[in-house]
């Protein structure tokens, strides 16, 4: 009886899922999609990168920026964020006149170590039409920044956002990063994201912004405390007009993460922020995940009557789902059978991040304790 119960349970969640949760799972939503006109005026542009202790991504990095083929006025701004490395030396080498390398000032109290850098890059770049919020470990193709001005442009769009194609090399960033992006989606469906009125949440490797739109806002001082500052960004913007998320393959990170215990660094750094640091909310999490991702293959394998059948039901849906987003990253699809095990490392690194935050350890970054950090 209670295998068929939780059987059955497993099982409509899963319909609700692929059938009602803003299909989420066909990744469908990408740059590529219905390509915008060029504007026939191009908007200004500033670049704003972030970086601390980046000596091994940067040249990359900023090479990729001062590359991009955009026929409007551009500029990028590095904010050196108190590296201990070679970082601002090698971006020095590019002697480029469209590059300003901006020392960061001390790290006050109440702001995350990117977003106090972010400020000040914003507050470098000086008058300009739209603000483009990279990542020190992004690349871009040269014609991403004229598809990002395209789209927002022709959509009067407040902010246009990529997530950024991760590296997908290794055992472990084959096994999970894709994973990653799915989970992503789960939580905030591309197309409820591009919706008026729907939630908002934006990727924070790729972000293009109307500056007027920011200020409006509050600034990047609205959300200075927040760990998960994409999503908190794409929600403050969100407020002020229409955005767009989608996936890519022009915006590429290239931090890789060569083992499982990196990508658990990774994870955990802001998951149980994710949760609002609150104990009730990590158990009910736990429990969640456990029913269902863990459930399904547990009846389909151990259980027996309807509670079998309804568990393997669940388990082919669960599979079929992960589909799409293994094609994008060109992945083998029986990945998608191993989806309960991979979503069981996240829940294992999510309590991690519970465990850390309580040590005074949470949102380790280059150094720095972030997650203590407590919302104002």
């Amino acid at each position: 009886m209670i295998g068929t119960i939780i059987g059955g349970a497993t099982l409509v969640i899963w319909l609700g899922l692929i059938l009602v949760h803003g299909q989420f799972w066909r990744a469908r939503v990408t740059d590529t999609m219905d390509a915008p006109p060029e504007p026939d005026e191009w908007p200004s542009v500033v670049a704003v990168v972030p970086a601390r202790n980046e000596a091994d991504v940067i040249a990359r990095s900023i090479g990729s920026l001062l590359g991009q083929d955009y026929p409007g006025s551009f500029r990028v701004v590095l904010v050196d964020d108190h590296s201990t490395d070679a970082t601002a030396a090698i971006a020095r080498e590019y002697d480029d006149p469209r590059l300003m390398i901006h020392s960061g000032a001390p790290l006050p109290a109440n702001w995350t170590g990117k977003l106090w850098a972010v400020s000040q890059g914003i507050a470098a770049a000086g008058p300009v039409d739209l603000l483009w919020l990279t990542d020190a470990d992004i690349e871009h193709t040269p014609d991403t920044l004229r598809a990002l001005a395209s789209r927002a442009e022709a959509g009067g769009l407040q902010l246009v956002s990529l997530m950024a194609r991760l590296r997908c090399n290794t055992v472990a960033e084959r096994m999970l990063v894709p994973a990653f992006v799915y989970f992503f989606q789960m939580l905030y469906p591309f197309e409820r994201v591009n919706r008026p009125g729907g939630i908002g949440a934006a990727a924070g490797g790729c972000m293009l912004v109307r500056r007027m739109t920011l200020e409006a806002a509050g600034g990047i001082g609205a959300i200075r405390n927040a760990l998960i500052d994409d999503c908190a960004f794409g929600a403050l913007i969100k407020r002020q007009g229409a955005i767009w998320l989608g996936l890519t393959n022009r915006s590429r990170s290239i931090r890789p993460y060569d083992n499982f215990g990196a990508i658990a660094d990774m994870i955990s750094r802001s998951a149980y922020a994710q949760l609002g640091y609150s104990p009730l909310v990590l158990v009910g999490t736990l429990l969640g995940l456990v029913l269902v991702f863990v459930a399904p293959p547990v009846l389909a394998i151990w259980g027996d009557g309807a509670g079998r059948v309804m568990g393997a039901a669940a388990w082919a849906l669960m599979a079929l789902s992960f589909q799409p987003m293994l094609r994008f990253y060109r992945r083998s699809p029986l990945y998608g059978l191993a989806l309960p095990a991979i979503a069981l490392f996240y829940a294992g690194c999510t309590l991690l991040s519970a465990w850390q935050h309580h040590r005074g350890r949470g949102g380790m970054w280059k150094g720095r304790s972030q997650a203590a950090v407590r919302p104002l």
